[in-house]
């Protein structure tokens, strides 16, 4: 049975929306689905676009979609990694909307970003924190998404995720 991904763009998301209509599929879509890996990706965005307020770094930064994405490292993603993964590639691929630039879709198509945050994620050698770990996914991010050298903290990763996800998600429990 086909996944049906999300087809509209919008602006006013809930975490829960966002995990339930945007990330979850997405996850599903790629044949990599876990509680936990929805969990990260929800914080990463949460965290990186201050709420999913944000789909354009602040200050005029080069940083790309709710996950905040550079292009460089959209870029290195594709010319590094997903050449190799060919089943991965055409996942992604399937996620583009045609006759689009990849750049662009990061910003406006957010099942796209999805996809392209979780490679991210993929190419780390490390296991995923587990499910409802907030320390351990805070630490994960920082060390592998905003990297040791970025102004990200796990604290503040930490404190958005308290501030913008209230109350207890419903989560999947499987495709």
């Amino acid at each position: 049975m086909a996944l049906t991904l999300a087809t509209t763009f919008r602006d006013d998301w809930t975490p829960q929306d966002f995990l339930t209509t945007i990330i979850e599929p997405v996850l599903c879509h790629l044949d990599a689905f876990s509680p936990a890996a929805s969990q990260l990706l929800l914080g990463t965005a949460v965290h990186e676009s201050l709420g999913l307020r944000h789909r354009r770094q602040m200050g005029g930064g080069p940083a790309r979609s709710y996950f905040q994405m550079e292009g460089a490292t959209h870029d290195d993603i594709w010319d590094n990694y997903l050449v190799y993964q060919a089943s991965l590639k055409a996942k992604i691929e399937a996620l583009l909307r045609p006759g689009n630039d990849k750049r662009y879709e990061l910003e406006h198509n957010d099942n796209y970003a999805a996809g392209m945050a979780r490679a991210h994620y993929r190419r780390v050698r490390a296991a995923l924190p587990g499910h409802n770990d907030l320390d351990g996914q805070a630490n994960y991010w920082k060390q592998y998404y905003n990297t040791p050298l970025g102004a990200g903290t796990p604290e503040k990763y930490k404190n958005d995720w308290n501030t913008h996800v209230s109350g207890a998600l419903d989560y999947r429990t499987g495709c």
